[in-house]
C-alpha cells in the first residue's frame, strides 16, 4: 500500500472518531510533508513496507537541521507519524511498528509571557481597528483562543446567563466560559454598533473577523508601541490565565476555564513575576 492511501485512509479514521478539523489537518500536513520527503530522497512513490525507523530519524533530523523547526513542533510532526505507524500496524497495513521504540523530543520549559491589565489597556488603546480592540479585550477577559474568538456566532453569546459558549474547541471540546461584568459592558455596547452576521465579530466587508486580520492588526500594533517583548493573541489568553493565578484561583477549575484536556498544561501559567518572589521572601 502506498504511504499517501494509507494516510487518506488514517484521516478518514480520524473523522469518523469525531476529530476536529484542525486535527485532521495538522495530520494531513505533517504526513504528506513526510511522504514528499520519502518520494525526493528515493526518487519514486513511497509504499508502507518500504519506510523504516532509520528513515523517520533522517526526516526529524532534517526538519531541525535544514527547515529549523522548533522542538515544539518537530514533537508534532513526530506524534504524527507515531500515531499514523501504530493505526497502519493495527489494521495489518504493515508488518511492523516502525515508531515503537522512538523516543520523543523533548521541549525546552520557557515561561509564558504575559501582560498585567495595565499593559492590555495600554495595547488595547493603541489599536486603531475598533473590532480587534474588541476582540483582543474579549480573550483577555475570557481567555479565548483566537480562532474560539473569531468562530463565535451570535448565539453563543449568552447576555441573560452571561455565558460565551465554546463550540468544538481545540480538540472539538465544548466549554462554557461566565463573562465578568467588565466584559458584559463591553460587549453589550458592541451591541449597539455591531453588524448583522451569523458571526459575533463581523466586518463588513466579509461578514467575520478572521483571525489572519487579528494577527496582523496585533503585530502592527506591536511595532507600533516599539516594545520590547513579543505579544501575539495568545499572549492574551496567557495574561488571563495568569491573573487568575495571582488571584488564587484553584487551577483546576482555570483548567476548565481555559479547556485544558491535562492540568498539566495549565500548570505552566503557575509562574511568579519578580515582584510577587520579592513578597515572598520579605514574609521570612
Amino acid at each position: 500500500m502506498l504511504l499517501r492511501e494509507a494516510a487518506d485512509s488514517f484521516q478518514q479514521h480520524l473523522r469518523s472518531t469525531e476529530k476536529s478539523k484542525n486535527t485532521v489537518n495538522g495530520y494531513r500536513v505533517d504526513l504528506t510533508c513526510f511522504d514528499k520527503w520519502l518520494e525526493d530522497k528515493y526518487n519514486c512513490p513511497t509504499y508502507l513496507d518500504d519506510v523504516t525507523e532509520k528513515d523517520v530519524d533522517e526526516f526529524l533530523f532534517m526538519l531541525k537541521e535544514e527547515k529549523n523547526y522548533m522542538p515544539a513542533s518537530r514533537r508534532r510532526v513526530s506524534i504524527s507519524i507515531k500515531m499514523f505507524f501504530r493505526y497502519a500496524y493495527k489494521k495489518k497495513w504493515c508488518p511492523d511498528d516502525i515508531t515503537a521504540n522512538m523516543e520523543s523530543i523533548k521541549i525546552p520549559q520557557k515561561e509564558r509571557s504575559y501582560l498585567t491589565e495595565e499593559e492590555v489597556m495600554t495595547f488595547a488603546a493603541a489599536i486603531t481597528h475598533k473590532l480587534v480592540r474588541l476582540a483582543v479585550l474579549t480573550m483577555f477577559y475570557s481567555g479565548l483562543r483566537v480562532t474560539e474568538c473569531a468562530n463565535l456566532r451570535t448565539e453563543h453569546i449568552n447576555f441573560a446567563t452571561g455565558m460565551i459558549h465554546v463550540v468544538e474547541g481545540k480538540g472539538a471540546k465544548d466549554r462554557k466560559i461566565p463573562m465578568s461584568p467588565k466584559l458584559v459592558e463591553l460587549l453589550t455596547d458592541y451591541q449597539t454598533w455591531r453588524i448583522d452576521s451569523e458571526y459575533f465579530f463581523a466586518t463588513k466587508k466579509t461578514g467575520r473577523l478572521s483571525k489572519e486580520r487579528i494577527d496582523a492588526v496585533i503585530k502592527q500594533t506591536l511595532i507600533k508601541l516599539g516594545w520590547n517583548k513579543k505579544v501575539t493573541a495568545h499572549t492574551f489568553r496567557h495574561s488571563f490565565a495568569s491573573r487568575l493565578v495571582a488571584g488564587n484561583v484553584n487551577i483546576v477549575n482555570i483548567s476548565k476555564l481555559l479547556g485544558h484536556s491535562d492540568i498539566k498544561t495549565t500548570s505552566i501559567y503557575t509562574h511568579v513575576n519578580m515582584e510577587q518572589l520579592q513578597q515572598a521572601v520579605s514574609m521570612l
